[in-house]
């Protein structure tokens, strides 16, 4: 697996999320711009109806019919694009300044009170966009409020400024911040969500990159290593085979014993550095075999049993029917790692249970063992995350959440009330299973 590959994973998801975070803030834009329509119609038949202002009223409303047709426009869009770009939301908040401008422009210009709601377009602006692109609408509106100032007609309302909080510009201004404020709070705090979103998806991406590039530099060491220890492994496997056929051994019933174990344990070893070999992808064909899931798990227990000093393993076998699967090697050692970490804790007492939930492949593996600690369960199936207190500890369960999870999988793990722990391994069938267009091929 080359180095590159997780870290352009990343790359590509890292993009979906930025992609995702842009679509979720035009859709506030798009949320806003309904507020502003309404509150547009409110304003306008409030002050032509119950304060007697004159209004050009099939002005306004041609302004307002084109806010609306640019926002079902927007909706259309966005619905079949999920990536929105700076540019893009530069442009849809600079039609909403222009939309605003038109009808300040048609009630009063600068002299309106509801022109400070230019500044939550700014701040907006400053929220959502690149540097340049808030400064350009800062320009946009400062050019608006200008230029109002300059061509636009004042309403003719009366000179109540003295009147306070009872003055009708007053009041405006008045519902003007309190409608900029609650604006604020409200889609500022969702933009915010979806930023700190965005963030923890990305530090959770490079995270897991860390960590795949981590097993990537781990395989090539193993892979070094088991490559050099082939060579002593076979020069003992010749020896080994020679001492038993020599008389002085084949005549001590106790050496010929110990000789037969040593052969046993030194076949584990050769298998161990021949699965090392195929999980960093090295003639990863041999390591495939058309099997059912039973006895694949069958087999699995029956290795796992071999050299081990397990004084009690249950297996649980409640798959039924059976499915045909693919054999694999790395699929085999993540399920032994999950027993060897269960032996260690409880050397006498390992239960195995196998099941089929739906499409999903389920294990669990439980112990009667003192469980995880606090702090192991909380970073569980991290780099050396372990309470044994030895170089290298916790990289198994690590090799077996990251394993699991490229299958489509997860591992979890809970303390049991009665005592010991349980991990419980998940798998998709559709990962290991052979498809029937596979079968009718072999």
């Amino acid at each position: 697996m080359p180095v590159v590959e997780p870290l352009a994973a990343v790359n590509a998801s890292a993009n979906t999320i930025t992609h995702a975070a842009g679509h979720k803030n035009m859709q506030q834009l798009i949320q806003l711009r309904w507020i502003a329509v309404i509150g547009q119609i409110t304003t306008i038949a409030t002050a032509s109806i119950l304060l007697g202002v004159q209004l050009p009223m099939p002005a306004m409303l041609n302004v307002l019919a084109c806010l609306i047709a640019f926002n079902v426009a927007s909706i259309l869009r966005w619905q079949e694009n999920q990536v929105v770009s700076n540019s893009e939301l530069l442009l849809a908040l600079t039609v909403d300044v222009a939309s605003l401008t038109a009808q300040l422009y048609l009630s009063g210009g600068a002299t309106n009170p509801f022109v400070f709601l230019y500044l939550l377009h700014v701040i907006l602006g400053a929220v959502l966009l690149e540097t340049w692109s808030t400064w350009t609408i800062v320009i946009v509106t400062g050019a608006c409020i200008a230029g109002l100032a300059l061509f636009s007609e004042p309403l003719p309302l009366p000179q109540d400024h003295a009147l306070g909080i009872f003055s009708l510009y007053v009041q405006g201004m008045l519902l003007c911040f309190i409608l900029d404020a609650a604006l604020l709070v409200v889609f500022i705090t969702r933009i915010m969500q979806n930023m700190r979103s965005s963030a923890a998806a990305l530090s959770d991406l490079r995270q897991r990159a860390a960590e795949e590039e981590h097993i990537v530099r781990m395989g090539l060491l193993a892979s070094g290593a088991a490559h050099e220890l082939g060579t002593p492994l076979a020069t003992l496997a010749v020896i080994l085979g020679d001492w038993k056929h020599m008389q002085e051994f084949k005549s001590n019933p106790v050496l010929l014993e110990e000789i037969g174990e040593m052969q046993t344990q030194l076949k584990r070893c050769k298998a161990i550095v021949s699965g090392i070999l195929l999980s960093a992808g090295e003639a990863r064909g041999e390591s495939s075999a058309a099997t059912t899931i039973n006895t694949f798990l069958d087999e699995v227990v029956a290795e796992w049993r071999v050299g081990r000093p397990v004084m009690a393993l249950e297996f649980d076998n409640r798959i039924d029917p059976d499915h045909p699967v693919v054999s694999d090697s790395t699929l085999k050692q993540m399920i032994g790692n999950v027993l060897d970490n269960a032996l260690e804790a409880s050397p006498h007492f390992v239960r195995l249970e196998a099941g089929v939930e739906g499409d999903t492949l389920v294990l669990r593996v439980t112990d009667n063992g003192p469980g995880f600690a606090p702090a192991i369960l909380a970073q569980f199936g991290k780099p050396y995350n372990s309470s044994k207190g030895r170089p290298g500890g916790g990289l198994g369960l690590f090799l077996v959440v990251n394993v699991a999870r490229t299958l489509g999988g997860e591992v979890t793990a809970t303390n049991l009330e009665q005592g010991g722990a349980m991990v419980r391994l998940t798998l998709p069938l559709s990962a290991i299973e052979i498809k029937p267009e596979h079968q009718t091929t072999t």
